[in-house]
């Protein structure tokens, strides 16, 4: 079997390419200090998103007062201040029906809400049932009764809007500190790639060349040319 040379001409000269030089990492732009920056920036804003959607649970979590309620068919005394509304709820078991009154305030003072807004604290579900909204300040006494067994609080009046407005905020800091720190991370990571290699360019030694080590020259051939 015959074995054909690969180099008719004699092997290929000129030796093979120099190494490309070592770039420190120290040496490329943007530092990667940037990489932290990233990772405290995206901390700070999930860590704003966290505090928000917490503060926001807890304002409506505390805005039922609990520590006063009363069962049904009891009376408890509140003060109201004028033209600030209150909401009275319910916990109960099933949809008894439900009636409250203060005796000291004037028809119209209390009225039923439009929608339906209920929480749970612990094991209890709270309802809001009736708003009071009292021409004068004072302390009023409310009495309220239930078909069925119940437990009545006073609160503050639901702010759905602002509650809503408060979690999406908190989910959008969320993403911001995905969205801002993957942007840094790749823009900072692409940079000093290229900077890497203008460096490479920079500072790779020019290519060496020397003479074939052996035998004729194998272009042009020798002799007159057409």
């Amino acid at each position: 079997m015959a074995i054909q040379n690969p180099y008719p001409w004699g092997p290929p000269y000129g030796g093979p390419p120099p190494p490309l030089p070592a770039i420190p990492a120290r040496d490329l732009r943007p530092r990667r200090i940037w990489y932290l920056v990233a990772a405290l920036l995206g901390l700070v804003l999930a860590g704003a998103g966290i505090a928000v959607i917490v503060v926001t649970v807890k304002n409506t979590l505390d805005s039922i007062d609990t520590a006063r309620s009363f069962s049904s068919g009891d009376s408890r005394t509140f003060g109201f201040v004028q033209g600030k509304t209150k909401a009275i709820y319910v916990s109960q078991s099933g949809k008894g029906r439900v009636e409250c009154r203060i005796p000291e305030l004037g028809s119209g003072s209390m009225t039923r809400p439009d929608s339906t807004f209920r929480i749970t604290l612990g094991s209890r579900t709270w309802e809001r049932v009736f708003e009071v909204k009292p021409g004068s300040s004072g302390a009023y006494t409310l009495t309220c009764t239930s078909e069925l067994p119940a437990e009545f609080a006073l609160g503050d009046t639901p702010r759905v809007g602002a509650m809503a407005g408060n979690i999406v905020a908190g989910v959008g800091c969320f993403l911001a500190a995905f969205a801002v720190a993957v942007a840094i991370i790749v823009v900072t990571a692409v940079r000093r790639s290229r900077h890497r290699r203008r460096l490479v360019a920079m500072w790779a030694p020019p290519p060496q060349w020397s003479p074939p080590p052996y035998g004729p020259t194998p272009w042009p051939p020798h002799g007159p040319q057409p």
